[in-house]
């Protein structure tokens, strides 16, 4: 809390007494600030004159649990009055484009010089250092820029032209960069515990867009990225069952399909060849299986199927609708969705919280406020504070507060600076958050089973050991890194950290100061809570991939993995910066269920009478005519006007303003030139377009590779490697890439040494335990 400010009634949680002032509109801003607010932050969003710029259902999520005040920054008075509370504000957000905030009045940075320990955050659609920087960053814009408009290969509708783009309502790019902003914003609280000062923070969505695309993008030498490979081995996709629903069946884990054959009664009945997991891998028996399974689901109901699958262990997903998703007793128990009694529509449920923390088990979601509606209160209790002397709130134990120096030089040191992680996940949402804390300054050690070590870009930043858990031996070595750890990380299969002693439980009545973050498939709490699944159980069980209308999984990135990650690495934060004042460790948690349901919060909605109307299916090109996907003579590209720039369109495409209005006639209009000539030509105009960019091309774009969000590392063994690279910007505390990936176990000999157990080596893999020879390569 900062310096001479009244107490006010805000919500629990590990960010209880930090004030947020959130001039966001749309989805970033407001998104960030959310996730905030339902941490405990006491947000005051600020609306200008006509209420917020998406009004309607949405902003009854992203502006719940806010104060609201409406400012006319062009008025002296209410320029005054926002100035003076971003001065007593610890957290400033905006998601204007670069340079409009300052024109407005409002200068951030000069918020700063007056106010050091305040912590800035913008999102604009692109950074200050793009030449796209003036252009509106509207979701389809963004799509388009970094290759998200296409189905997944063997995702799409049949007879499929991979020339031309889908388009998705779900606004992603916004999604991610309010991720990963209030990711970042909680790591400079962090940073400012321990120097005393603020930072200004940029994720501009462009950037956050190649956290999303992550190994997607990875390549070595000049191959250029890999194409996606189907995803339907040993008999996993999508099933019709006797009710006319699907299901998604997962076999990354090929024992999944022996437990689910065991448990529907198919051993003796299918052909031993399709159920053995080697001779079902070749693609002649996988098209045999698959029309024998076609045939077994048609038998039973898509909830039957789904009881019967992950009572065996399997991973199967009820494909639902969102409303069907909300009506679970999962999803409510779990704190996915929530109930909140908004002012205007009355009780409704909507998107839950992304996290959870142990030391605060009820998450408390507050309704939204009315525009305006704490206008004068806020007024009047700015009139009667104290001016804010700049203090960057109580100091804990590992934090040295408002004792430390704001006017001298930034301590550069990495928000988690001497944070120890031990990396424990498997898959892709596990090591993601791994990697992110990394790239926030943690020294991270992985430990893979000896067979299955992680390598490549998901192990960039880590020391590796590959480590066998389940004996005496493997054990003392984890026990003695848990000893040495900050935080314990792991998305093992529900009830496998248990089984082997290794848990939670264990590890709190060890070393209580530690977190542990769990991330699972469906959380904690709730029915559910001990199936297994992965990015498709996620997409499939919370409504996404009914969006596709086939259905199948949405999109050529994953999603929901990735985004767990993010979200994972969140609630992590959250726990530490916590610990910074408690000196306790708790349990974090994320799971793939909870942030599909994020993904889809602008939607995710029911009460009487709600309709959503949003675009659907793979064959939608756009929300309209102003805002869709156009084909030019050579090439597709993304026009996204607005209802003002109507005059400006006329004039581009030689069209009168009514000629405008009808589709067909712009489809002619943008077909008789090519794509580039378009683009330059209404980018001039004021305009917002831009062309679809494919994969590769995204990879080697100079500006990306300028900005340092594509990058190429030398990895031992593979040479020049390219791959993402760190989407947040801190100004004083940096994010950064951390080291080329090593070869998983390579690293066994120092991490040992670490925790005492030097010499131990040969004696560890002589019994099995350690391997540290004849090690996979670094880079897959």
């Amino acid at each position: 809390m900062r310096g001479g400010r009244p107490t006010i009634e805000t919500g629990s949680g590990p960010l209880a007494g930090l004030r947020v002032l959130d001039f966001g509109q749309y989805v970033a801003g407001p998104l960030t600030a959310v996730l905030l607010a339902d941490q405990g932050a006491d947000v005051i969003h600020v609306d200008p004159p006509g209420g917020p710029r998406w009004a309607g259902v949405a902003d009854a999520f992203f502006n719940r649990g806010k104060r609201r005040v409406i400012l006319d920054l062009k008025q002296p008075e209410d320029l005054a009055a926002a100035r003076r509370l971003a001065a007593e504000a610890d957290v400033v957000i905006e998601n204007f484009r670069p340079g409009v905030l300052e024109r407005l009045g409002l200068d951030l940075d000069a918020a700063r010089r007056a106010s050091p320990a305040l912590i800035t955050c913008s999102l604009p659609g692109f950074g200050a250092g793009d030449p796209r920087a003036g252009m509106r960053g509207y979701e389809g814009v963004i799509a388009a820029a970094t290759a998200n408009c296409t189905p997944r290969n063997g995702e799409e509708p049949p007879g499929w032209d991979w020339e031309r783009p889908t388009y998705s309502a779900l606004p992603f790019a916004s999604s991610f960069a309010g991720y990963l902003a209030a990711l970042s914003i909680v790591m400079a609280l962090i940073a400012r515990r321990r120097t005393g000062r603020g930072q200004h923070v940029e994720v501009p969505l462009f950037d956050a867009m190649f956290t999303l695309v992550g190994h997607s993008g990875t390549y070595a030498g000049d191959l250029g990225p890999h194409p996606s490979s189907p995803i339907h081995g040993r008999g996993a996709g999508a099933f019709r069952c006797q009710d006319g629903r699907y299901v998604q069946f997962d076999t990354s884990s090929p024992r999944h399909l022996t437990w689910f054959a065991r448990a529907a009664g198919l051993l003796g009945r299918f052909d031993a060849e399709l159920l053995d997991l080697t001779g079902n891998a070749r693609p002649e028996v996988n098209e045999r299986l698959h029309a024998r399974l076609r045939e077994e689901f048609a038998t039973r109901t898509a909830a039957e199927w789904e009881e019967i699958g992950n009572a065996a262990g399997a991973a199967i997903g009820f494909i639902r609708t969102p409303a069907e998703w909300i009506a679970t007793s999962h999803a409510r128990r779990s704190h996915a969705v929530a109930r909140v009694s908004d002012p205007e529509l009355g009780d409704i449920w909507c998107a839950g919280v992304p996290v959870g923390l142990s030391d605060f088990p009820e998450p408390r979601v507050r309704p939204r406020r009315p525009p305006g509606a704490d206008t004068a209160a806020v007024l009047a209790e700015l009139a009667g504070a104290t001016p804010s002397a700049g203090s960057a709130g109580p100091a804990g134990p590992d934090g040295a507060g408002p004792g430390c120096s704001v006017g001298a030089e930034p301590d550069r040191g990495q928000p988690l600076r001497g944070i120890r992680v031990l990396d424990l996940g498997l898959a892709l949402a596990g090591p993601t958050c791994g990697r992110i804390l990394a790239e926030f300054g943690a020294d991270v050690v992985k430990v893979a089973s000896p067979g299955h070590g992680v390598a490549g870009y998901l192990n960039r930043g880590k020391e590796s050991l590959l480590l066998d858990l389940r004996g005496a031996g493997g054990q003392e070595v984890y026990w003695r890194l848990v000893d040495h750890a900050d935080v314990v990380l792991e998305n093992f299969s529900p009830g496998t950290a248990d089984r082997l002693g290794i848990g939670y439980q264990e590890v709190r009545a060890r070393r209580p100061e530690a977190v542990y973050t769990t991330i699972s498939c469906y959380g904690l709490g709730g029915p559910w809570e001990g199936w297994r699944g992965w990015e498709r159980q996620g997409q499939a069980v919370t409504g996404i991939m009914e969006r596709t209308e086939l259905p199948s999984v949405l999109g050529p990135y994953n999603i929901v993995d990735i985004g767990t990650g993010i979200l994972g690495a969140f609630a992590t934060a959250l726990a530490l910066y916590h610990r910074q004042s408690t000196g306790r460790g708790q349990r974090a948690s994320a799971s793939l269920a909870q942030t599909a349901t994020y993904h889809q919060a602008a939607f995710m909605f029911d009460f009487p009478g709600y309709r959503p109307g949003e675009a659907r299916g793979y064959h939608a090109l756009g929300a309209g005519r102003l805002q869709r996907y156009y084909r030019a003579a050579d090439r597709w590209f993304f026009l996204a006007a607005a209802p003002a720039d109507i005059p400006a369109l006329a004039a581009v495409t030689g069209l009168g303003e009514d000629a405008v209005a009808d589709e067909e006639a712009l489809e002619a209009a943008f077909a008789a030139a090519s794509a580039e000539d378009l683009v330059a030509r209404l980018t001039s105009a004021g305009i917002a377009a831009h062309l679809v960019t494919g994969l590769a091309e995204l990879m080697t774009d100079p500006v990306a590779r300028a900005r340092e969000l594509s990058v190429t590392q030398e990895v031992p063994g593979a040479g020049a490697c390219t791959m993402p690279g760190v989407s947040p910007r801190l100004s004083d505390t940096p994010a950064r890439p951390g080291h080329p990936p090593h070869r998983p176990g390579q690293d066994a000999r120092e991490i040992l040494a670490s925790v005492g157990l030097e010499g131990r080596l040969d004696a560890l893999e002589r019994a099995w335990v350690i391997r540290a020879t004849d090690l996979p390569a670094a880079w897959p």
